[in-house]
Order: C-alpha cells, then structure tokens, then sequence
C-alpha cells in the first residue's frame, strides 16, 4: 500500500489507508519519509492497522526508531487509534501520554481529533 497525499485545509499529509497495513517494521519508515519530502508534507496520518503490532509495545523498540527518524527530519506523527483497537503495554501508554503533550507525536481516538492536532501545530 502506498500513502495518499492528501490537503487538510492547507496543511499536506501524508496519509495511510484505514485497514491496511503500510509500516510492517521500522525500515519502512523510509517511504514515509520520501513521500513527505516528495509532497512537501511535514506530517503524517496513521491508523493503527497501518503499524506492525511491535509498535505498541515499547520492548520491542519499534516505536522508538520510528519516532526517532521521524523526528530527525521534522516529520510530525498523528495516529488514528480508538479506544479497544489494539492492546499495548502499559509502558506504551505512559509514553503517549507524555507524547501527546508535545507536537511530535499523538494518538487520537478519531480523524477528525489527530486533524485538529495536525492543525494545531501547522
């Protein structure tokens, strides 16, 4: 699956399709990236189901090297995750309450929450 480039009220996202996968490990990280800088977006618009199940789960490391690249070229991460969707661990939480303070990274229950988020730091 490819991501979609898509005009949030004049902010460019990259966005992932809702129920597919997309980022099957941290290396792919790479194409969300030549996709922002091919599209000039500085943010990405994810879903749960676009992540590999080791992302929410902090031992696994997989959120932190993707979060890292990320932040290394300025590329903001929304992702779309309601409530009961996937299990993480409690590490994983803590963390994303600390992130969502932030500009770099969020979990949203909804579209329309992670689109404000993004618009918020635009």
């Amino acid at each position: 699956m490819e991501p979609v480039i898509v005009d949030e009220g004049g902010v460019t996202v990259v966005e992932g399709q809702p129920d597919q996968a997309f980022l099957t490990s941290a290396r792919d990280v790479d194409r969300v990236i030549e996709a922002c800088f091919g599209s000039s977006a500085g943010c990405v618009l994810l879903y749960a189901s676009n992540l590999p199940v080791a992302f929410f789960d902090l031992s696994s490391r997989v959120a932190g090297d993707i979060l890292q690249k990320l932040r290394n070229y300025r590329i903001r991460l929304a992702v779309v995750c309601p409530p009961g969707s996937v299990s993480h661990s409690s590490r994983f939480g803590e963390m994303v309450t600390e992130e969502n303070r932030g500009e770099h990274f969020g979990m949203f229950e909804t579209r329309a929450e992670a689109v404000e988020w993004i618009h918020a730091f635009a």
